[in-house]
Formats: C-alpha cells, sequence, structure tokens
C-alpha cells in the first residue's frame, strides 16, 4: 500500500469511527430520553392512582392499570401474561420493577408497584381491605416510540455512510494536497539518484517539516559530496606518493640484475635502498589503512586513563629514541577520557615518531598529560611560522623535511584521531627546549 493510500485509508478510519462513534451516542441519548419520558409518565401515574380494581381511567393515554394477587389472578380480568417477576412482586418477594415486555408482538413498558398486606383498594361497591400481599401493574404500549427509533436508525445509517463517502473525498483531497510537495522532493532525490549530481541542492523553502526535509538532505549531499572529494584527493595523492618508491624500486630492481657486476659494496647498498624502500611503501599503506577508517573508527567508546595510554607510546617510542641517544622525559598526572584505546595509542606513537625523526642526536623530548591534555616537545628546529597552518594536511610535507623518511601522513592521522574525539590540537614552540610543541587537548571525564 502507497503512502497516501494509507493517509487516506486512516483519515477515512479515523472519520468512520467519529461517525460511528456519534450516531451511536445519538441513538442511545434518544432511546434513552424516550425510555425516560414514559417511564415518567407510568411513575406518574402510579403516583396519581389509588389501588383499584375496577379498570377505571388513570388520566394516561394508552396505559392500563390492574391489581395482581399473589395466585396470579386479577382484577379486573385481563389478557395481560402474568409470569413469574410480577408474581413474586405481588407475593412480596422483590420490590417495584419497571421494564420492557413484549405482548402479541408489541412493545410496551410495564410498572409493577409492589402494594402491602391490609391496604385499602377501590372497589366496585366502594372499598374493600387486601388481606394480603399484591402488586398494581402499570402498562403502557410503546410502539410509537420503538417506531421512531426505527426510522431514527435507518436516518443514522444514512448519515453514517454520508459521513464515510465525505471522509473518503476528504482524505482523498487531503492527501493529495498535502503529499504534493513531498512528491516534488521525492523527484528531485530520484533526479539527484539517477545524475549522481552531487553538486544539486534543493531549494527548502518554509521553515516547516518539508523545510527541514530538504535542508537535511541538502547537507547530506554536501557531507557526501566533501567525502566523494576528499576520497578522490586521497587516492590521487597516494598514487602520487606511491609512484616515487615504485619507480625507484624498479631502478633497483633492474640494476639488481647485474649484481654480478656490482662490488660487494654497491651490493650492500643496493639491498640496503631495496629495504628502506619496502619499509617506506609498507609504512605508506598502513597509514592509507588508517585513514581510510574516516573520522569514525570502529570498536566501543570507553574511559580511558590518559597516563597509562602515555605511558604505553612512550615505552615503545624509547627503543627507537634509543638509537639517537635521545631522552625521553615524562611528567604525567591522572586524567579520564572517552575515545578508543588503540587509536589514542596511535595518536601518541606518530606525535613521538615525529619527535624523535626531528630532534638531533643526544636531543631531549618532554611529554606530559594531566587534565584532558596531552603535550609532546622536542629540542629539534621547529616548525616554521608558515608551515604550521599546513603540517596536518595529508602527504604534505615541509621543504627541510622531504629528504627524511615519511610518508606525510603521521600528523593527518593525528589529527583525524583528535577530530573523532571531540578534542582540539595546537602547535607552537616551546620555551625551554627551543624545538616543537604538540598540545592535544580532549574533554576531560570526572572520575565518580
Amino acid at each position: 500500500m502507497t503512502f497516501r493510500n494509507r493517509v487516506i485509508a486512516s483519515t477515512v478510519g479515523v472519520a468512520t469511527i467519529a461517525v460511528l462513534l456519534a450516531c451511536f451516542a445519538s441513538f442511545l441519548t434518544t432511546r434513552n430520553s424516550l425510555l425516560a419520558s414514559v417511564d415518567s409518565s407510568l411513575s406518574h401515574a402510579a403516583q396519581l392512582a389509588k389501588p383499584q380494581s375496577s379498570g377505571e381511567d388513570i388520566r394516561l393515554s394508552g396505559a392500563f392499570s390492574e391489581l395482581i394477587l399473589p395466585n396470579g389472578s386479577t382484577l379486573p380480568k385481563s389478557t395481560i401474561p402474568i409470569d413469574s417477576i410480577i408474581l413474586k412482586v405481588a407475593s412480596g418477594q422483590l420490590g417495584n420493577q419497571l421494564r420492557t415486555v413484549q405482548i402479541k408482538g408489541s412493545p410496551f413498558r410495564e410498572l409493577i408497584v409492589a402494594i402491602p398486606k391490609d391496604t385499602e383498594v377501590a372497589c366496585t361497591d366502594g372499598s374493600c381491605e387486601l388481606k394480603t400481599t399484591s402488586a398494581e401493574l402499570f402498562i403502557l404500549n410503546i410502539s410509537g416510540e420503538v417506531n421512531q427509533l426505527r426510522h431514527l436508525v435507518g436516518t443514522l445509517l444514512l448519515v453514517a455512510l454520508g459521513g464515510v463517502f465525505l471522509a473518503f473525498l476528504l482524505g482523498t483531497f487531503i492527501a493529495r494536497t498535502a503529499l504534493r510537495p513531498l512528491e516534488s522532493v521525492t523527484n528531485e532525490i530520484e533526479n539527484v539518484a539517477n545524475t549522481n549530481d552531487l553538486s544539486y541542492r534543493i531549494q527548502e523553502g518554509s521553515d516547516d517539516e518539508l523545510g527541514r526535509l530538504r535542508s537535511v538532505f541538502n547537507k547530506l549531499l554536501t557531507s557526501v559530496e566533501d567525502s566523494q572529494l576528499l576520497q578522490r584527493q586521497l587516492v590521487i595523492d597516494a598514487s602520487h606518493e606511491l609512484r616515487t618508491p615504485l619507480t625507484s624500486l624498479r631502478t633497483n630492481a633492474q640494476v639488481m640484475s647485474r649484481a654480478s657486476e656490482l662490488s660487494p659494496e654497491d651490493l650492500n647498498q643496493l639491498k640496503a635502498d631495496i629495504i628502506t624502500q619496502v619499509d617506506e611503501l609498507s609504512a605508506l599503506v598502513t597509514d592509507l589503512g588508517e585513514l581510510s577508517r574516516g573520522e569514525r573508527s570502529e570498536g566501543e567508546i570507553v574511559r580511558l586513563h590518559l597516563a597509562d595510554c602515555v605511558e604505553e607510546s612512550v615505552d615503545t617510542a624509547k627503543t627507537y629514541a634509543r638509537i639517537k641517544q635521545i631522552t625521553i622525559d615524562t611528567n604525567l598526572e591522572s586524567s579520564i577520557i572517552l575515545g578508543r584505546r588503540d587509536r589514542l595509542e596511535r595518536a601518541v606513537s606518530n606525535l613521538l615518531t615525529n619527535a624523535i625523526k626531528f630532534t638531533p642526536e643526544n636531543g631531549r623530548i618532554v611529554v606530559s598529560s594531566s587534565n584532558g591534555a596531552i603535550s609532546v616537545s622536542d629540542s629539534g628546529p621547529g616548525v616554521a611560522e608558515a608551515d604550521r597552518p599546513f603540517i596536518f594536511d595529508r602527504f604534505w610535507r615541509a621543504p627541510s623535511s622531504r629528504p627524511l623518511p615519511g610518508s606525510g601522513l603521521g600528523l593527518s592521522i593525528v589529527a583525524q584521531v583528535v577530530s573523532e574525539f571531540h578534542g582540539s590540537i595546537e602547535i607552537d614552540q616551546d620555551p625551554v627546549l627551543g624545538g616543537a610543541r604538540f598540545i592535544i587537548t580532549f574533554p576531560p571525564v570526572l572520575d565518580v
């Protein structure tokens, strides 16, 4: 079933229920009103009439009254059926009763009034005193009222059918009118899907539900377009960066084919170059895989003790720092953040690797953390003021660092992790060591 048909069906269904409830309520109200009027007349007649056995008129048109004794005999004689309910009232077992009965196919309303023992009643020769309990029956033909209710039911059925038909017409009109703008938006979205034109934007229009839908879809198109541009740029940059080591490897492989003509020194240098190039390619592929995660990685976000994560990364980095006789000092204070441990350690490790690469032999690196912040400082040459806006771009490398090994992706991964955990990163010059200082700040979490 289409959405339009569901709207029409819902409208008709709600209207049908409302009309039926209104008709039922009208029928009950009218029925109760008619019966209440009849019952009031019978009660009034019972109050005016003195218990009698002569069948005299009680001044109620269409009404008849009679006296019923416990043995079932009536005064005056009549053909009105005497059932067990009337006999129980006459014998004193039940109180007054008011009910509707069928007599010879016609509806009647009966009021049965209990008469106690020793009650004086009117007789043909004056007055008589009843020696036993009895009952007086007041009965009124309500065929007219029943016919009125039947006519009312027919009228209400016609009203209900008319209401349902009108609801169907209104539902169809409302569905077409209300869904026309939605159909327009759907057609525009289908056009984008068919043409793959991510630069297309929908006119947002008024600030209502459909306007919000258009606005959200435009934001989605912008996000998809930006993501596609980043992917294309990543592929272009990756192919460019891969071209150089692959070309160098091919050249060295060609030279290896003439290994017999090379001196042992040249052959060892050639092998070392190939290993270095393969390591660069491996690191580049690893970094590309890390960047391909986007700004959201897999895994559960948990509470992390920042000092423990930093300390583990520092212990690993000290192994590489010993080669250049670099000292790594730490000043770690306990704090907690929300994140993923592997991603956080990767970001800290990249900062330490970058610091080791640019720190001269016998240099010094200082790592500190407190209150959700991490600081990594080195005694290297630092980062030029003009290079700082580009240092976190993918594959960007400062002119002074291009001779050094690296893919230009390490700091990009750091920036990606920081963005993922809603943090910020700054770079300046350390006032004590004189080199670069990277400061990462994450939203801290209270330790409860």
